[in-house]
Protein backbone atom coordinates (compact mmCIF):
# COMPACT_ATOMS: atom_id res chain seq x y z
CA UNK A 1 0.00 0.00 0.00
CA UNK A 2 1.34 3.32 -0.81
CA UNK A 3 1.76 6.17 1.26
CA UNK A 4 0.84 9.41 -0.28
CA UNK A 5 -1.19 11.37 2.02
CA UNK A 6 -4.51 11.26 -0.29
CA UNK A 7 -3.46 9.53 -3.20
CA UNK A 8 -5.02 6.07 -3.85
CA UNK A 9 -3.40 3.90 -6.10
CA UNK A 10 -5.42 1.13 -7.23
CA UNK A 11 -4.05 -2.32 -9.44
CA UNK A 12 -5.35 -3.16 -12.26
CA UNK A 13 -4.41 -6.62 -13.65
CA UNK A 14 -5.83 -10.12 -15.03
CA UNK A 15 -5.94 -12.57 -17.69
CA UNK A 16 -4.17 -11.81 -20.92
CA UNK A 17 -6.65 -11.53 -23.57
CA UNK A 18 -9.71 -10.46 -21.06
CA UNK A 19 -10.23 -7.30 -21.87
CA UNK A 20 -7.68 -5.38 -19.51
CA UNK A 21 -7.15 -2.65 -21.57
CA UNK A 22 -10.80 -1.58 -22.45
CA UNK A 23 -11.57 -1.54 -18.22
CA UNK A 24 -8.42 0.71 -17.79
CA UNK A 25 -10.01 3.26 -20.95
CA UNK A 26 -13.08 3.52 -18.94
CA UNK A 27 -11.50 4.06 -15.69
CA UNK A 28 -9.48 6.73 -17.34
CA UNK A 29 -12.69 8.36 -18.78
CA UNK A 30 -13.81 7.99 -15.18
CA UNK A 31 -10.81 10.54 -13.85
CA UNK A 32 -8.32 8.23 -13.02
CA UNK A 33 -4.74 8.76 -14.24
CA UNK A 34 -3.25 5.66 -15.85
CA UNK A 35 -0.13 4.42 -15.59
CA UNK A 36 0.53 1.89 -18.09
CA UNK A 37 2.97 -0.76 -16.85
CA UNK A 38 3.30 -2.22 -20.28
CA UNK A 39 4.58 1.01 -21.79
CA UNK A 40 6.88 1.16 -19.12
CA UNK A 41 8.37 -2.51 -19.47
CA UNK A 42 9.02 -0.88 -22.91
CA UNK A 43 10.70 2.14 -21.64
CA UNK A 44 13.01 0.62 -19.51
CA UNK A 45 14.33 -1.79 -22.42
CA UNK A 46 15.31 1.27 -24.62
CA UNK A 47 18.39 0.86 -26.95
CA UNK A 48 21.69 1.71 -24.21
CA UNK A 49 19.18 1.33 -21.40
CA UNK A 50 20.95 -0.67 -18.47
CA UNK A 51 18.42 -3.09 -18.35
CA UNK A 52 18.65 -3.91 -22.15
CA UNK A 53 22.25 -4.64 -21.21
CA UNK A 54 21.70 -6.62 -18.60
CA UNK A 55 19.18 -8.53 -20.83
CA UNK A 56 21.97 -9.28 -23.47
CA UNK A 57 24.57 -10.79 -20.79
CA UNK A 58 21.82 -12.85 -19.95
CA UNK A 59 20.52 -14.14 -23.07
CA UNK A 60 23.23 -14.47 -25.49
CA UNK A 61 22.37 -14.73 -28.86
CA UNK A 62 19.44 -12.85 -31.37
CA UNK A 63 17.89 -11.23 -28.35
CA UNK A 64 19.80 -7.91 -29.36
CA UNK A 65 19.58 -6.88 -33.17
CA UNK A 66 22.38 -5.52 -34.96
CA UNK A 67 21.41 -1.92 -34.11
CA UNK A 68 21.25 -2.35 -30.34
CA UNK A 69 17.50 -2.73 -29.71
CA UNK A 70 15.70 -5.81 -28.20
CA UNK A 71 14.17 -8.54 -30.77
CA UNK A 72 10.74 -8.81 -28.67
CA UNK A 73 9.82 -11.84 -31.04
CA UNK A 74 13.03 -13.63 -30.41
CA UNK A 75 12.98 -13.12 -26.79
CA UNK A 76 9.15 -14.27 -26.75
CA UNK A 77 10.19 -17.44 -28.43
CA UNK A 78 12.69 -18.06 -25.69
CA UNK A 79 10.86 -17.37 -22.42
CA UNK A 80 7.51 -18.77 -23.22
CA UNK A 81 8.98 -21.87 -23.81
CA UNK A 82 11.03 -21.87 -21.13
CA UNK A 83 9.53 -20.84 -17.48
CA UNK A 84 13.14 -21.09 -15.85
CA UNK A 85 14.28 -18.59 -18.55
CA UNK A 86 11.15 -16.58 -18.11
CA UNK A 87 11.70 -16.26 -14.30
CA UNK A 88 15.63 -15.17 -14.86
CA UNK A 89 13.97 -12.35 -17.48
CA UNK A 90 11.62 -11.29 -14.60
CA UNK A 91 14.48 -11.27 -12.46
CA UNK A 92 15.80 -8.20 -14.29
CA UNK A 93 13.17 -6.60 -15.52
CA UNK A 94 11.03 -5.85 -12.38
CA UNK A 95 13.36 -3.48 -10.70
CA UNK A 96 13.77 -1.34 -13.24
CA UNK A 97 9.81 -2.08 -13.57
CA UNK A 98 8.55 -1.05 -10.26
CA UNK A 99 11.35 1.70 -9.77
CA UNK A 100 9.85 3.47 -13.06
CA UNK A 101 6.08 3.10 -11.28
CA UNK A 102 7.13 4.64 -8.31
CA UNK A 103 8.32 7.24 -9.96
CA UNK A 104 5.34 7.78 -12.02
CA UNK A 105 2.75 7.30 -8.93
CA UNK A 106 4.91 10.36 -6.89
CA UNK A 107 4.92 12.48 -10.45
CA UNK A 108 1.27 12.06 -10.64
CA UNK A 109 1.19 12.88 -6.84
CA UNK A 110 3.17 15.87 -6.73
CA UNK A 111 0.77 17.17 -9.83
CA UNK A 112 -2.41 17.04 -7.87
CA UNK A 113 -3.52 13.60 -8.58
CA UNK A 114 -5.19 11.54 -6.64
CA UNK A 115 -6.81 8.82 -7.81
CA UNK A 116 -3.80 6.43 -10.09
CA UNK A 117 -5.04 3.33 -11.80
CA UNK A 118 -1.61 1.21 -12.49
CA UNK A 119 -2.43 -0.76 -15.35
CA UNK A 120 -0.13 -4.02 -14.55
CA UNK A 121 -0.67 -7.66 -16.06
CA UNK A 122 2.30 -8.87 -13.36
CA UNK A 123 0.94 -7.04 -10.91
CA UNK A 124 1.18 -9.83 -8.26
CA UNK A 125 4.39 -11.20 -9.76
CA UNK A 126 6.57 -7.69 -9.82
CA UNK A 127 4.72 -7.43 -6.01
CA UNK A 128 3.18 -4.10 -7.35
CA UNK A 129 0.42 -4.72 -5.81
CA UNK A 130 1.93 -4.03 -2.44
CA UNK A 131 1.45 0.04 -2.93
CA UNK A 132 -2.10 -0.69 -4.07
CA UNK A 133 -5.22 0.58 -2.01
CA UNK A 134 -7.57 -2.24 -4.43
CA UNK A 135 -7.21 -4.57 -6.41
CA UNK A 136 -9.42 -5.35 -9.92
CA UNK A 137 -8.94 -7.89 -11.98
CA UNK A 138 -10.04 -8.95 -15.18
CA UNK A 139 -10.91 -12.22 -16.32
CA UNK A 140 -12.47 -14.10 -19.14
CA UNK A 141 -13.32 -17.76 -20.16
CA UNK A 142 -9.83 -19.39 -22.00
CA UNK A 143 -11.80 -20.03 -25.46
CA UNK A 144 -12.44 -16.11 -25.14
CA UNK A 145 -9.18 -15.01 -24.18
CA UNK A 146 -7.70 -18.04 -27.02
CA UNK A 147 -9.36 -16.71 -30.00
CA UNK A 148 -8.73 -12.88 -28.94
CA UNK A 149 -4.46 -13.20 -28.21
CA UNK A 150 -4.31 -14.79 -31.77
CA UNK A 151 -6.35 -12.19 -33.40
CA UNK A 152 -4.97 -9.01 -31.45
CA UNK A 153 -1.05 -9.99 -31.72
CA UNK A 154 -1.19 -12.43 -34.41
CA UNK A 155 0.10 -15.35 -32.99
CA UNK A 156 -0.45 -19.02 -33.96
CA UNK A 157 -3.08 -21.45 -31.33
CA UNK A 158 0.15 -22.81 -29.64
CA UNK A 159 1.04 -19.52 -29.73
CA UNK A 160 -1.62 -18.08 -28.03
CA UNK A 161 -1.85 -21.09 -25.60
CA UNK A 162 1.61 -20.42 -24.11
CA UNK A 163 1.21 -17.07 -23.30
CA UNK A 164 -1.81 -18.30 -21.17
CA UNK A 165 -0.24 -21.26 -19.58
CA UNK A 166 2.19 -18.55 -18.25
CA UNK A 167 0.05 -16.58 -16.24
CA UNK A 168 -1.57 -17.33 -12.98
CA UNK A 169 -4.94 -19.15 -12.91
CA UNK A 170 -8.21 -17.61 -12.37
CA UNK A 171 -9.37 -18.81 -8.75
CA UNK A 172 -5.73 -17.20 -7.90
CA UNK A 173 -6.63 -13.46 -9.51
CA UNK A 174 -10.19 -14.20 -8.07
CA UNK A 175 -8.52 -15.16 -4.47
CA UNK A 176 -6.39 -11.92 -4.55
CA UNK A 177 -8.56 -9.33 -5.82
CA UNK A 178 -11.54 -6.64 -4.37
CA UNK A 179 -13.08 -6.49 -7.62
CA UNK A 180 -13.75 -9.60 -10.47
CA UNK A 181 -14.80 -8.29 -13.83
CA UNK A 182 -15.73 -10.97 -16.46
CA UNK A 183 -15.54 -10.30 -19.92
CA UNK A 184 -17.38 -13.25 -21.49
CA UNK A 185 -20.17 -10.97 -23.53
CA UNK A 186 -19.97 -7.90 -25.65
CA UNK A 187 -18.06 -4.91 -25.78
CA UNK A 188 -20.95 -2.64 -24.15
CA UNK A 189 -21.79 -4.98 -20.96
CA UNK A 190 -17.61 -4.66 -20.70
CA UNK A 191 -18.05 -0.68 -20.82
CA UNK A 192 -21.12 -0.98 -18.09
CA UNK A 193 -19.30 -3.08 -15.84
CA UNK A 194 -16.25 -1.05 -15.93
CA UNK A 195 -18.04 2.04 -15.30
CA UNK A 196 -20.15 0.35 -12.15
CA UNK A 197 -16.86 -0.88 -10.79
CA UNK A 198 -15.11 2.63 -11.48
CA UNK A 199 -17.85 4.49 -9.71
CA UNK A 200 -17.74 2.02 -6.59
CA UNK A 201 -14.04 3.03 -6.28
CA UNK A 202 -14.43 6.41 -6.30
CA UNK A 203 -17.23 6.64 -3.72
CA UNK A 204 -14.32 4.15 -1.68
CA UNK A 205 -11.95 6.66 -2.47
CA UNK A 206 -14.56 9.71 -1.03
CA UNK A 207 -15.38 7.72 2.04
CA UNK A 208 -11.97 6.84 2.62
CA UNK A 209 -9.36 9.72 1.66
Amino acid sequence: MNSLEGVMVVGLTGQTGAGKSTVSKVFSQCGFCVIDADHISREVVKKGSSCLREIGECFPGNVITEDGNLDRKELAGIIFCDNKKRELLNSIMYPYIVGYILQEIHRYADNGQKMILLDAPTLFESRADDFCELIISVVAKEPLRHSRIMKRDNLTSEQAQARIDSQLPESFFIGHSDFIIKNNKDRDNLDAVAKEVAEKVIDYYRDKF
